[in-house]
Parts: C-alpha cells; sequence; structure tokens
C-alpha cells in the first residue's frame, strides 16, 4: 500500500502534467474555499490564508516557477470574484505580497534541495558504478589467484630455476649420449606434467630403441609409430591433435619432440606416452620445446658459441653462447630476452663498480665487461626476461648507487641501454651495443672474473 500511494505522491517528471497540477491544484482549493467559506473564499481576511497551501506545496515540489504560476492562479481567481461583486473592497496587497515572499522562499529552498539530491544521485550512481568495476575486478582477480595456485601446485618452481637446473654440470655417471637427460626428465615431469615418457639418443637418423632416461612405466619402445615418424622427418615437435587432423593412424604417443641443436642436427628425441589430458596445451608444448632446446644447446656449448666468436672474437665464450642460445630459442618459442648496458667513464670512484654489479646478478645472468682506457661497458644478458625485468634491474642498480655513492646514476656519468634481443641476430645486436656505448673495435677485449 505504502508503495502504490508513493507514486501518486512523487512529483511528476512530464512537463505538461507539472503544469496541469499547477493549475489544477490552486483551482481545487479555490473550490473548497467557495464550499467552506463562501463569503471569504481566498480567505483573506481569515486567520490564516489557506488558499496559499496550493502554491506553496508547488513550490516546494517543483521550484519557484510552479509556485508562481499557482500565485496567478490565485491572483485571477480575486479578480474574477472582484468584478462578479461576489468580493467587495480593495485589492489585498499585503495578502498577495506576503504570499508571494513565501512562495519565493519556498521555491528557492526547493531548488537548492533539488540540486543537492541531483548531486547526491550522480554520486551515488558513480559509487554504484565503482563498485561493479571492483566487484568485477576482484572477481577476476580471485580467479587469477585460483589459477595461480593451481599452476603453483602443479609447476613446484619458477622457469627460471628450471632452467638453472639444466645450467649445472650433469654428473659423472651421466649417459655418454645425452649427459644430463635424467635431470631433464625429472624436470619435465615437476614442470610440465608428464606422467609417463622416455628418452631415446639418435644416431644417423634413426632414434635408439633403449631410452637414455624414463619417466613412470613406459611400454617398448616403438621407432616406426607415424607421430615418432613425423616429427624427426619435419624435424619439429609434433602432437596427437596435429595426427588426427592430419588422417594419420592413431600413434601410441601423444608428444614426439626431437632434440635439434642450432645447426639442425637431432640428437635425440622425446616420446610422452601419458600427460593429463588439461596438461596438453600450448602452453605445455611450447614450455617442452623450450627445456628440449635449451638443455640441446648446452650439450653443445663450444658449437654453439664458435659463429659468434668468429664474427666478435673478443665476446668470452659463456656470453656468447648464452647469447647465441636465447637467440635461438626466441625464434624458436617466442621467449624473450634482454641485454642492458651500463657505459660509464674510467674514473676512481667507478673502478670497482663492475665487480660490485655482478653480485647482484642473477642465476642466469650473463656478463661482459668491455673496457677502454677513458671508458667501460658492461653488458648483461637477462635471459628470458622483457623490459619490465630489465627496467627492475636498472631500478636496484639505482638503489645502490645512491646507497654508496650518494648520488643516481645519470650524475655518476652512467648511461643504460636497454636492447631486446628480437629482430637483430646476435652479431648485429652486439655491433649496435658498441655503438650505443661508444666502444671502439680494437678495445673490446673481456675481463677475466667480471
Amino acid at each position: 500500500m505504502k508503495l502504490d500511494l508513493s507514486r501518486y505522491v512523487r512529483p511528476f517528471a512530464h512537463p505538461s502534467a507539472v503544469i496541469a497540477e499547477s493549475v489544477l491544484l490552486p483551482l481545487l482549493v479555490v473550490g473548497l474555499g467557495i464550499w467552506f467559506n463562501p463569503l471569504d473564499p481566498l480567505w483573506v481576511r481569515g486567520a490564516f490564508p489557506w488558499a496559499w497551501l496550493a502554491p506553496m506545496v508547488l513550490a516546494l515540489r517543483y521550484g519557484p516557477l510552479p509556485g508562481l504560476a499557482a500565485t496567478g492562479v490565485l491572483l485571477a481567481a480575486w479578480l474574477a470574484f472582484s468584478a462578479s461583486g461576489w468580493l467587495a473592497g480593495e485589492f489585498p496587497k499585503i495578502y498577495f505580497l506576503g504570499g508571494l515572499i513565501v512562495i519565493m522562499l519556498c521555491g528557492e529552498f526547493s531548488s537548492l534541495w533539488v540540486a543537492r539530491a541531483r548531486r547526491a544521485e550522480g554520486v551515488q550512481v558513480y559509487l554504484d558504478q565503482r563498485l561493479e568495476y571492483l566487484t568485477h575486478q576482484y572477481y577476476l582477480l580471485r580467479l587469477s589467484h585460483d589459477r595461480l595456485e593451481q599452476d603453483l601446485l602443479s609447476r613446484p618452481m619458477a622457469m627460471r630455476d628450471a632452467l638453472s637446473t639444466l645450467n649445472a654440470p650433469a654428473p659423472a655417471d651421466a649417459a655418454d649420449a645425452l649427459p644430463g637427460a635424467a635431470a631433464l626428465m625429472r624436470l619435465l615431469a615437476q614442470y610440465c606434467q608428464i606422467e609417463a615418457a622416455s628418452l631415446h639418443p639418435v644416431r644417423a637418423g634413426a632414434a635408439d630403441a633403449a631410452p637414455v632416461a624414463c619417466i613412470g612405466p613406459s611400454a617398448p619402445f616403438d621407432a616406426g609409430d607415424p607421430l615418432l615418424r613425423h616429427a624427426l622427418e619435419e624435424q619439429t615437435l609434433a602432437h596427437v591433435a596435429q595426427a588426427q587432423a592430419a588422417g594419420a593412424r592413431p600413434s601410441r604417443y601423444l608428444i614426439a619432440a626431437p632434440l635439434m641443436t642450432f645447426d639442425k642436427e637431432c640428437v635425440g628425441v622425446l616420446a610422452v606416452e601419458k600427460i593429463p589430458f588439461f596438461a596438453l596445451n600450448d602452453e605445455i608444448l611450447q614450455t617442452i620445446n623450450l627445456l628440449l632446446g635449451y638443455f640441446t644447446d648446452g650439450l653443445v656449448r663450444q658449437r654453439g658459441s664458435a659463429a659468434l666468436r668468429a664474427a666478435v672474437p673478443d665476446c668470452p665464450p659463456d656470453f656468447a653462447f648464452e647469447l647465441q642460445r636465447v637467440w635461438r630459442l626466441r625464434e624458436q618459442s617466442g621467449v624473450k630476452s634482454v641485454v642492458v648496458a651500463l657505459a660509464y667513464p674510467a674514473q676512481p670512484g667507478l673502478d670497482a663498480l663492475a665487480q660490485q654489479i655482478a653480485r647482484q646478478k642473477r642465476g642466469l645472468d650473463a656478463l661482459w665487461l668491455v673496457e677502454t682506457p677513458t671508458r667501460r661497458a658492461l653488458a648483461t644478458l637477462m635471459p628470458f626476461s622483457g623490459a619490465a625485468a630489465a627496467e627492475g634491474y636498472l631500478a636496484r642498480i639505482e638503489v645502490w648507487m645512491r646507497q654508496h655513492h650518494g648520488k643516481p646514476l645519470a650524475e655518476a656519468g652512467i648511461l643504460a641501454h636497454v636492447l631486446p634481443i628480437d629482430d637483430l641476430p646476435p652479431a648485429a645486436l652486439l655491433q649496435h651495443l658498441f655503438d650505443a656505448c661508444h666502444v671502439p673495435a680494437e678495445a673490446r677485449a673481456p675481463r677475466t672474473g667480471a
């Protein structure tokens, strides 16, 4: 009942309805005055001017203009009564002047509170929109957090930690064909959720039946499996979805991935027999490709750095190998890396800067200090890192400089250059780095222990 009544009491929004109410309501009051007080229907001589209630209500509901319109109706009624002889006497100036002042005050009060109400409604609408947006963002954040928790449970280590284990030297009793194969298989089981797989060396284009490392129970090796043959012939990772789409006969394996070196030599093949259904996705396949490529490059470390060192003889072997490795992985898997170079003048206060910065490097980073009589250039290769990681690295060095030298990098004359490993091959990238750091070609010898 309360809700139904509010529909009729609430002010009208349509202008025609407001005009109709501004005319009919004072006429209704005049009619009631004729009924209850026919000798003085406007209560001009009464103890209280009841006729002014209609303009007051209209002024409070809609503002001063409807109140003035209702006042005009009362004025027209008095003129009509006076002309017909119903009411005698002079025009009641004080009566209408006082009523007009009251109507103006009520209209001003109404306008003020209508503006405040609209402002409050606007703020409320904005707050409701913000609340809806924040609720949506919180829901997405919760989903993202749940996804991260699932990834953390399924992947107990980060990618950099995983690759650091592949950089560790293989044990003395490792297989001669693929040293460190057991560590690679353990990493694949932990990081890629592989439940059953085997790693086989490849000699003269044929895979050995005897595996060098296994995950879980596996059936005897099938060298004639169509998925396996396709992976070896095309020299690329193949999975069961591709085979089904191509219409090939069913394969026993779900994933077959060759171990290809930088010079397109196949040294092994990974055959995966069992993996969870939801783990067989593009991200896991890319991760398997990345881990196998990183492992295979480690097997041919000297050959991997030879091509780059032939173009840049002064480049340290470790730096050249890591740069060549991340460039190849960028081409194969699209994983980003970056080189951060710090160029600074040779002065007594900065002699030990390279060694001090080297202590802050991460596990996979590689350093190269280029020295000249007047300038120094320290290049830091940050594998599998983007621009955000480079900015964080420079921010840490900036804080360290302020703490130990009392001034930022720019005031110390240290210029930072960030070079993403993207389109330029390693040799061209190093030449671009030398040009940016103003390093002469005849003075690019590595410093031992940097």
